[in-house]
């Protein structure tokens, strides 16, 4: 005779005991089920082709399923965005502090780039050129660090009650050519669904499926067929294969992508509609309704390409053409250095005037809804407090903000200035 026959046994208790004595292949099986309808049947999943089976995923991610909350809600919320948004526009943030202002200002997504990733914000802790050189968890990292100041955000304004804004939008993030082979690949794409990105895209591989084939001359193998008619047959001492590129070859590559990815990314050289339109309507015609997604580089004299008018446009024009999602890759790395060597330039000749002036516009901004001249309160001083009183049992008397010359100098300054209170 066991205990468990002479105990007792609580229904809750009971439940536990029948999931432990419940045997894996069957746990396997169910699971198995529960995936194929949704595959099958779910119009999010439409035209996608995987080369593999539910049963595959099943057997291959454990006996206990992880969530990541973050990841998950983000990927739903940029996929109702892309579906239902003439086009979703972005700004790549290189920090925290942007992903912020960002949100704050109105933007309903983030796009992060590996190129200011290996700028600044590596692993390494280097400046690097876009060549891979960096750590490849160096991006999931910056991820992972954007979400905590967005989870900040929405913690000091729920704390205030204020709930206008979700702060928790979507993040796209670069994952080079995945740093390796397909293992490699495969593991930075766990680490980005652990740091809470919505979307991934590869360069010439999947997901996000960019390509660079327009500008490409080089190419490690001609193993796939999407690439023979373009190669000339030649090799570089490296043992490159030389590549004519082009248009043609970004629309095969597009093409041999598409029923893998969820949007399609031609890389190009200039803000050009033609191309644009000739590239997105070789994918139509083959894969209606495809999402496109389009880089509107900071690496384009944008004024010497389009005039006032077809910049206005430029944007509304690729969403028609089915541009769903539109961004800047490299906003943050210009707008940060731009910025502050203003500044500089201000304070080294005309000293504190030149701050002042800065701090003009900072206050001005807050009728837009800008809150970053209160820095202590930005960055969580109060939230803390409000943490402290409740370890304390409200009796802490070192609470940071009491008594604070930003709170007393601040404050006075809104108050003059007509402007609401700190939130």
């Amino acid at each position: 005779m066991s205990i468990r026959d002479t105990v007792p046994v609580r229904s809750e208790d009971r439940r536990r005991i029948l999931l432990a004595k419940e045997e894996p292949i069957d746990r396997m099986i169910d699971e198995t089920w529960s995936l194929e309808p949704d595959w099958k049947m779910d119009e999010r999943w439409a035209g996608i082709i995987r080369p593999y089976g539910p049963d595959d995923v099943v057997r291959l991610r454990g006996s206990i399923r992880i969530r990541h909350t973050l990841a998950e809600r983000g990927a739903g919320r940029l996929w109702s965005l892309l579906k239902s948004e003439g086009c979703v526009r972005a700004l790549g943030a290189l920090t925290g502090n942007q992903a912020i202002q960002q949100v704050r200002a109105g933007l309903q997504a983030i796009y992060l780039s590996g190129w200011q990733v290996a700028a600044d914000g590596n692993g390494a802790g280097q400046m690097y050129p876009d060549l891979s050189l960096y750590p490849a968890d160096s991006v999931p990292n910056v991820v992972r660090k954007i979400n905590n100041a967005l989870r900040r955000e929405d913690e000091k304004q729920h704390l205030a009650g204020n709930h206008e804004i979700d702060w928790f939008v979507p993040i796209v993030a670069d994952a080079e050519a995945g740093f390796g082979g397909s293992l490699h690949a495969f593991e930075l794409m766990k680490a980005m669904i652990e740091a809470g990105a919505a979307g991934v895209h590869f360069e010439d591989q999947l997901i996000v499926a960019r390509t660079d084939a327009n500008s490409a001359r080089l190419i490690t193998s001609d193993a796939d067929p999407a690439d023979q008619p373009f190669l000339t047959g030649a090799r570089t001492s490296e043992g490159y294969f030389q590549f004519e590129g082009g248009l043609p070859a970004a629309i095969a590559r597009g093409l041999a992508y598409a029923p893998y990815a969820d949007l399609l990314w031609c890389e190009t050289s200039s803000p050009d509609l033609d191309e644009a339109r000739e590239f997105a309507d070789a994918i139509h015609e083959r894969y209606p309704g495809k999402l496109l997604a389009y880089n509107c580089s900071a690496s384009f004299n944008w004024r010497k390409k389009l005039n006032p008018s077809e910049l206005a446009e430029f944007q509304a024009e690729l969403g028609q053409m089915g541009y769903r999602f539109q961004f800047v890759t490299l906003a943050g790395f210009h707008t940060l250095n731009l910025s502050m060597f203003q500044l500089a330039s201000r304070y080294g000749a005309r000293g504190m005037t030149a701050y002042a002036e800065l701090q003009d516009e900072e206050f001005a901004a807050r009728q837009r809804g800008y809150r970053a001249t209160e820095h202590q309160a930005f960055v969580g001083t109060e939230f803390f407090d409000a943490v402290s009183q409740v370890i304390s049992g409200g009796t802490s008397s070192t609470l940071a903000m009491n008594g604070s010359t930003e709170r007393e100098q601040i404050a006075d300054a809104t108050a003059r200035s007509g402007l609401s209170a700190p939130s």
